[in-house]
């Protein structure tokens, strides 16, 4: 048996999320729905727009969301990540043991500004984020932790590593540890624009194939460069050995290797989008490692997304985990 059942890697951002109304998103120039790259500055502009909003402050990150999800439902989970040695980092780092994550994080880090991600949530529940990498953008190499690697189920990494010159090919060395290792791999498109933009990086980091891909609808037509959703999963085929499509209130489309599933969406009414996708991985990692087959995972993971979309933030209270699993385990 393996000592971990998922190593992630992906940035490490604290969360600051605020409810705003459409018109602030066009007043303040803000493409609505992506994830944008900002710099500090910027960030603060928009903050001090914000202040006097209510907000929630999170640790957070993409992939950590996942791995967070994986360890809460019970799982065993590895994270690496880069934060610096300030308030925002002790916060992070804190938040990940709280969760009973390992990480790479020594006591004594870098001197620098952790990464921050300001989620802004519109009446329609939708999340559109403006990121500041900070340190995270210096993910690298050096930060990976081999023989944690080799000790796990499976690797994980997030689409958005794509957009740093150090975590891109650190996130490849990854890949190509684990595949040495007979580690599974996994990868989340993470966002469209990191298919649209990034595209070349992506498809160095997905390579041959990797084992498990997850994307949304948007990011699989972007990626098969087509118009149908049929025909972005035939294309999907050729890159993934398994792989799934959220369909957000439609559900979820899961490739098990041999059969296409349809995933039914728990009716729900929506606050909050953000952290959804990575819910839903978070989850099916789970069910896969716990003897659920593809289509189980596929039917929790559904489940404990619409418990997070129902609540203010990409992350659900500790007990609502094993509530959720409870629940799940007595249908």
């Amino acid at each position: 048996m393996k000592k971990y059942d998922v190593y992630g890697m992906g940035n490490a951002l604290v969360d600051m999320e605020f409810e705003v109304p459409d018109a602030f998103l066009e007043t303040m120039g803000v493409e609505k729905g992506f994830m944008t790259l900002v710099d500090e500055e910027r960030q603060f502009e928009l903050l001090e727009y914000l202040r006097s909003e209510r907000s929630v402050r999170s640790g957070g990150g993409s992939a950590a969301n996942t791995i967070v999800a994986n360890a809460f439902f019970g799982g065993k989970s590895f994270y690496t990540c880069l934060v610096s040695n300030d308030e925002m980092g002790d916060f992070y780092a804190q938040e990940l043991a709280r969760a009973g994550v390992g990480t790479n994080l020594a006591e004594r880090r870098a001197d620098g500004v952790t990464g921050k991600c300001l989620v802004m949530i519109t009446p329609d529940a939708e999340r559109t984020m403006n990121t500041y990498l900070g340190i995270s953008e210096s993910l690298s190499a050096e930060q990976l932790c081999p023989e944690e690697l080799r000790e796990s189920e499976f690797l994980y990494s997030e689409g958005y590593l794509v957009t740093s010159p150090t975590a891109r090919p650190a996130v490849v060395q990854a890949m190509n540890i684990a595949r040495e290792a007979g580690v599974r791999t996994a990868l989340s498109f993470s966002d469209p624009s990191m298919v649209k933009y990034f595209r070349l990086g992506l498809e160095e980091i997905v390579g041959e194939g990797v084992d498990l891909l997850f994307c949304n609808r948007e990011e699989a037509m972007l990626w098969a460069e087509c118009r149908t959703l049929a025909k972005a999963v035939d294309k999907l085929r050729r890159n993934a050995k398994t792989f799934v499509v959220t369909l957000g209130g439609e559900g979820a489309l899961v490739y098990d290797g041999e059969d296409m599933h349809e995933i039914d969406a728990c009716r729900v009414t929506p606050l909050d989008t953000n952290g959804a996708g990575d819910m839903f991985a978070g989850a099916f990692l789970y069910g896969i490692t716990h003897d659920m087959n593809y289509v189980q995972a596929g039917e929790f993971a559904s489940l404990a997304a619409s418990k997070v979309v129902t609540t203010f933030g990409p992350r659900l209270q500790p007990e609502q985990y094993a509530r959720t699993l409870a629940e799940f385990r007595a249908r």
